[in-house]
């Protein structure tokens, strides 16, 4: 057991584990940049064994904040502009990316980076997307208003359903993509600086297509626009970033320092992708009950693009990065796993209930695997 003391140093916090006391050294770059946030990170430090809950509920409500305000942003229209465009998928992302980053810049393992948007991707895919479709079905094309739509000269309600499918199939396509690269790149058993320049790369590409695309929609429909609230959203996002960037660094100092049992650091790439996953797992079981199946794909195959090839692609840009035991069993089951959504959305405009159960199962036997195997 491991208990943390009550007195912690300006810059990070000592915890006794046996009969020693190890002190860790906060690591945030960003910390001088805010004084604002100073005395609430020394209030949680002054938590002592309770500061890892502290950390991990600050780690939810900032992202909850975010993904809050991005919902917001959406419903007026500001992801299809360009700055939402290039502002959008980092904050989906945002506590992955921060992993890789804090991994990479101390020298972390590159397997846990990797593991870590394996547990992301794999989880989203199959789990998260799988219940919501077991439970309440995900019709991306509904029979009422595909029907209706038919009726209509301009087909608007159709129409609508349509784009949603398309966009969708183009985002899926993505996801084979990225994970296909990663899987060719990775059967050498690493990846390099070079590797790393080409998913980085990979990822901007994929950016600079969607502005391009977002400024020719804007041409076209004479959008302009941005309101004073955009300023309040954006200044929340960032301060939600900067939460979440205390708590992951803090929380994977504190884990890095426990060396046995299932919450240690031989876990770490587990536990992190697990944390990082349950925002986005609340937001599919919301907008699953609210029965608009359209924001719960998006939510969840928009935020698997950051983790692969984004985040793989920082990490080996600054250390090689070495692929787990499990890699091509998690590569080829994400890889089976979207080729199911993007089967079942491009022919029938649904996941089906039989689907979403075999996508369940899927993700049992990813645990098997990765724990187990």
């Amino acid at each position: 057991m491991i208990f943390l003391s009550t007195n912690f140093a300006k810059n990070g916090g000592c915890f006794r584990q046996g009969s020693a006391q190890v002190c860790v050294a906060r690591r945030n770059i960003f910390t001088r940049l805010s004084r604002v946030a100073n005395p609430l990170i020394h209030w949680i430090d002054a938590r002592g064994h309770n500061a890892p809950w502290w950390y991990l509920a600050l780690f939810l409500v900032a992202s909850l904040v975010m993904i809050w305000r991005l919902e917001a942003l959406s419903a007026r229209g500001f992801e299809g502009t360009v700055l939402g465009t290039l502002v959008m998928p980092y904050c989906s992302g945002m506590g992955n990316l921060i992993f890789a980053f804090i991994l990479g810049r101390s020298g972390g393992s590159g397997a846990d980076v990797m593991i870590n948007s394996l547990v992301n991707n794999v989880t989203n895919m199959t789990l998260i997307l799988g219940l919501p479709a077991l439970i309440w079905g995900l019709n991306i094309v509904p029979k009422k208003k595909a029907e209706s739509g038919k009726k209509k000269k301009g087909g608007g309600a159709g129409n609508a359903s349509e784009l949603n499918r398309l966009s969708l199939l183009l985002t899926l396509t993505a996801v084979l993509f990225f994970t296909g690269v990663v899987w060719a790149l990775g059967r050498k058993g690493s990846l390099n600086f070079n590797d790393g320049l080409v998913l980085v790369g990979l990822f901007f590409f994929w950016q600079c297509f969607h502005v391009f695309e977002v400024l020719k929609g804007n041409v076209r429909q004479g959008k302009s626009s941005f309101s004073f609230m955009l300023v309040v959203d954006l200044a929340l996002l960032a301060i939600g970033a900067y939460a979440i960037y205390i708590s992951t660094d803090w929380l994977v100092a504190w884990l890095s320092h426990i060396k046995t049992g299932f919450v240690s650091v031989k876990h770490l790439g587990w536990l992190s992708g697990w944390l990082m996953v349950l925002p986005n797992a609340l937001l599919a079981v919301y907008y699953s009950w609210r029965k608009q199946p359209e924001t719960v794909y998006t939510s969840q195959v928009g935020d698997a693009h950051v983790s692969i090839p984004l985040c793989l692609g920082v990490y080996a840009l600054y250390h090689t990065l070495v692929m787990p035991a499990f890699f091509h069993t998690g590569m080829l089951l994400l890889l089976g796993a979207t080729a199911v959504h993007f089967l079942f959305v491009a022919l029938f405009g649904r996941l089906p209930r039989l689907a979403g159960l075999a996508l369940v199962a899927g993700y049992g036997h990813f645990l098997w695997k990765g724990l187990l195997g």
